[in-house]
């Protein structure tokens, strides 16, 4: 199970990556625009998964700065949204890597953000849905792109393990 977890943490820092990267070609203009996204735009998108990120790493370690909002915008610019991004990626990877198997297997208690009640639950099935949050958001993000008439790049996993950094998942 660790090595699962290990993985999607690789897989999604690289696909947040590519992600970025094609992102960087867009207008500042194209970056903000509303194309009608559950996030309105680009940047609200990748804000979003960023904010859902740190909630959710706040709830799992009990570290870190947690907002209180779903649709709250970090930051404006990609430039800096990308190096927020980088890091939080970086901290996902250590903090994965750190975990066992009886972590994996414990229960965790935390608040909601939109309904706020308490929750407790086991840790695996919360990583599985941190990690399918991500790829949903990314294919949101993926469709922004092609609506600005833009290239997306491909974000599967098996292509993931076709590179350097996922070959060794494969």
């Amino acid at each position: 199970m660790k090595q699962h977890f290990e993985m999607m943490a690789a897989y999604n820092r690289w696909a947040n990556g590519r992600l970025y990267e094609a992102a960087a070609e867009l207008t500042p203009e194209e970056f903000t625009r509303d194309v009608g996204a559950f996030f309105k735009s680009m940047m609200g998108t990748l804000n979003h998964i960023l904010v859902a990120d740190r909630i959710w790493m706040k709830r799992f370690t009990g570290e870190g700065d947690a907002p209180a909002r779903l649709d709250t915008i970090l930051h404006s610019g990609l430039p800096a949204l990308r190096l927020a991004r980088e890091a939080e990626d970086r901290r996902i990877l250590e903090w994965t890597g750190g975990l066992d198997e009886a972590a994996l297997d414990g229960r965790f208690t935390y608040m909601t953000v939109v309904d706020p009640k308490v929750v407790s639950q086991r840790l695996a099935p919360a990583l599985s849905h941190f990690f399918n949050h991500h790829a949903h958001h990314r294919g949101q993000a993926h469709g922004i792109l092609s609506l600005l008439g833009k290239n997306p790049p491909s974000l599967d996993l098996a292509y993931f393990h076709r590179t350097a950094e996922g070959r060794d998942y494969a």
